[in-house]
């Protein structure tokens, strides 16, 4: 089952309030623990709380602090996107929503309210969101003084908007539909988008949850109740402005008619409460006293002569015509503090979405999507769980540097920085960088120097080193890490942000060596797709590997792939796919792929097979019906070096959303990683990351 939803519109007054307190009583009834969240909200200036937070907070006993369940109001998350600080902004509401994730077993999201003006941003914002969240949707549309058309173009565009940024549909609800057309628009929805994966409900216009009630008034009009709290609950269906004489007036009122006076008219107040009181006239719903002007006193002890009169009276500032114009811009909402308009809402969200198909199709949606920044996410907080020492040889690149600095603030491993000392804490405090948690050694002048020297000098005192040959080795900073990592003083190395990837493997392979059993070292690169993470090996070691060494590179990828998170699904590249094709090497990949079934039997494996066959479901239909792995696959196997390495390189420049992390270096007896000469600092976290999950899952593991 899929342990978030998120609830999104397509427009303005769509009656989302309704639909979120549906959804958290059927999730209630099935879920101990469920989290809310709003990625971004927008209280008015009026509210200094959001309306739907305090809606769900006060009905639904959740134990949450209002300040847990939002990251953003919608001004702020403007600002930091016209500043071009988006990503940052994503990474604060990912860690939130994280946070609640971990102590709910469902987070129910409802995105934005879609203000008047901003509709496109917050459409991209919210579609953004739900995208690195990598959760299914709910897309609330509404059908309130709409035709067919009209209501079918609106949900088709929010779909196949979504569909493009990768984000999984599970429901359209369009809310407020004439009631003589629920069965009609539902039947033409379930046409025009003819997608049976979708599940659609028409909900119907209800004028009791439409129309204002007094309570509404109060905020908007920055009124105060003079008189009748136990009638603020009455709605208002129409607006008179009491500017007649008294006779002509009485003639004008309807039932529930909000009456607009001015505190001097002293004899249409009292004319209101008599046709309460009158079984002759409608019960008008209350009244609205305008300028500021107060009712006179005398009048005042006559109306709480009345007991138990449900006439609300309000007063507020506005002039007539003001207070007029205001109210005409009030819609009926549900208040956190109206019962009986809540339990109106669930009523008919009950009579209109059948709970059971709705529950069915969520617990089937078991989402298999990673996005970039989750992935990501998963990298930080799986390295925090079993904190690991990570050597970082090239202290005189600024990138790494900056990367150390932001390491340490989030605290997910320790940090030792080789280097010229004085020159690297010079070119700290230039950059305005904390590192006073980071331990700098300077190989040199290290004390372990004589020591590290005596070990490198009996691994290669074979190949003619000399003690004097290995004391100078061992001042190279990526031979000491190197050594660190062998003698145990730090659990891995990073480093190729300034080296040549040669210079960073070549003391792993001579001093750390392989895991007994791996005849070599081997490399992955995580792909990180918009909807999904892929493993890609080997991209960046071995030219052409033997039908053995493949198989031997399936099988640890394999295992570098459950070490990440990722299922293992594996396919064994070519040109060729079942029994499509022949030549050498299609050979070779049948026998390196017969080879992974006999060393790893409970192994999900395919091959040979194409690319598209391994990643499209729609292909792997047509070229392989029956597999578990086709158009499903997650480690993909390359058969040679040049495939591989253009492969993963064509499918990173395809997509500007695509991160790439690696490569990861696999097969060694600890873990040493390469980073690009053009990394990012991202990437060095990211790397650091993943060297220290490494090193955790222990020596057998990896």
């Amino acid at each position: 089952m899929a342990n978030s939803l998120y609830i999104t519109t397509t427009e303005t007054r769509s009656g989302k309030s309704l639909i979120v307190l549906g959804i958290m009583q059927l999730l209630l009834k099935d879920i101990r623990i469920v989290g809310f969240f709003r990625p971004i909200i927008n209280p008015s200036k009026k509210d200094t709380r959001d309306h739907d937070i305090d809606l769900v907070l006060s009905n639904f006993n959740m134990g949450l602090e209002y300040e847990e369940t939002y990251a953003y109001t919608l001004e702020e998350a403007k600002q930091m996107v016209n500043s071009g600080r988006q990503a940052e902004m994503m990474k604060t509401i990912l860690n939130k929503y994280k946070a609640l994730e971990e102590k709910s077993r469902f987070v129910l999201c409802e995105g934005t309210d879609f203000t008047a003006g901003s509709e496109a941003f917050e459409f991209d914002i919210n579609a953004g969101i739900i995208a690195d969240i990598g959760c299914p949707a709910l897309v609330v549309s509404y059908g309130y003084e709409k035709n067919v058309e009209q209501v079918i173009t609106s949900c088709q565009l929010a779909l196949e908007s979504l569909y493009h940024k990768g984000v999984d549909v599970l429901a359209i609800m369009v809310n407020r539909v004439p009631p003589d057309s629920l069965h009609s628009l539902k039947i033409a929805l379930n046409t025009a988008i003819d997608r049976p994966e979708v599940l659609i409900y028409t909900i119907p216009e209800t004028q009791a949850l439409r129309r204002p009630s007094f309570r509404d008034l109060i905020p908007a009009m920055d009124a105060q109740v003079l008189y009748g709290r136990q009638g603020l609950e009455n709605q208002i269906s129409g607006c008179v402005i009491a500017s007649m004489l008294v006779p002509n007036f009485l003639t004008h009122i309807k039932k529930d008619d909000l009456v607009v006076t001015s505190g001097d008219r002293s004899s249409i107040v009292i004319t209101c409460i008599a046709s309460r009181l009158s079984m002759a006239y409608p019960d008008i719903a209350g009244i609205l006293v305008t300028g500021g002007i107060p009712i006179p006193d005398s009048i005042i002890r006559l109306i709480r002569g009345w007991k138990e009169l449900p006439v609300p009276i309000l007063l507020t500032r506005m002039d007539t015509h003001t207070a007029v114009m205001a109210i005409d811009q009030i819609h009926g909402r549900i208040s956190p503090d109206d019962p009986q308009r809540i339990a109106l809402a669930l009523g008919i969200f009950e009579a209109n979405v059948d709970a059971a198909s709705f529950r069915q199709r969520l617990a089937a949606r078991k989402s298999v999507r990673i996005t970039p920044q989750m992935f990501e996410y998963s990298l930080i907080e799986k390295a925090k769980k079993n904190r690991r020492h990570i050597v970082l040889p090239e202290g005189g690149s600024d990138r790494i540097l900056k990367a150390a600095d932001i390491l340490l603030r989030r605290s997910f491993c320790d940090i030792t920085i080789l280097g010229k000392c004085e020159a690297v804490e010079r070119r700290i405090k230039e950059l305005g960088l904390n590192l006073s948690q980071a331990r700098f050694i300077q190989p040199d002048a290290a004390p372990w120097l004589d020591d590290y020297a005596q070990t490198y000098f009996e691994l290669r005192q074979h190949k003619g080193v000399t003690l004097d040959m290995a004391r100078d080795t061992m001042t190279d900073p990526s031979y000491f890490g190197t050594m660190m990592v062998h003698k145990g003083h730090a659990d891995g190395m990073v480093s190729g942000s300034v080296n040549t990837t040669a210079h960073t493997i070549l003391p792993a392979f001579q001093i750390i060596k392989t895991l007994p059993g791996s005849s070599i070292v081997s490399s992955v690169f995580l792909m990180c797709l918009k909807d999904r993470v892929l493993v890609f090996g080997d991209c960046a070691v071995n030219p052409n590997p033997t039908a053995s060494q493949l198989a031997e590179i399936a099988v640890t990828s394999a295992g570098t792939a459950s070490i990440f998170g990722i299922e293992p699904r594996v396919a064994m590249l070519s040109y060729s796919t079942g029994s499509s094709g022949t030549g050498a090497d299609v050979d070779k990949v049948i026998q390196a792929t017969a080879m992974v079934r006999e060393k790893a039997p409970d192994l999900l494996i395919e091959g040979p097979i194409q690319y598209d066959a391994a990643i499209d479901p729609g292909v792997a239909m047509t070229k392989l019906p029956n597999s578990q792995v086709a158009g499903r696959a997650t480690v993909f196997i390359f058969p040679d070096l040049n495939t591989g390495n253009n492969t993963y390189k064509a499918v990173q420049r395809a997509s500007e959303k695509t991160v790439v992390i690696g490569p990861v270096l696999q097969g060694m007896k600890r873990p040493v990683n390469d980073l690009s000469r053009g990394c990012t600092v991202a990437d060095i976290v990211n790397t650091v990351a993943i060297t220290a999950i490494q090193a955790q899952a222990g020596k057998s593991q990896i």
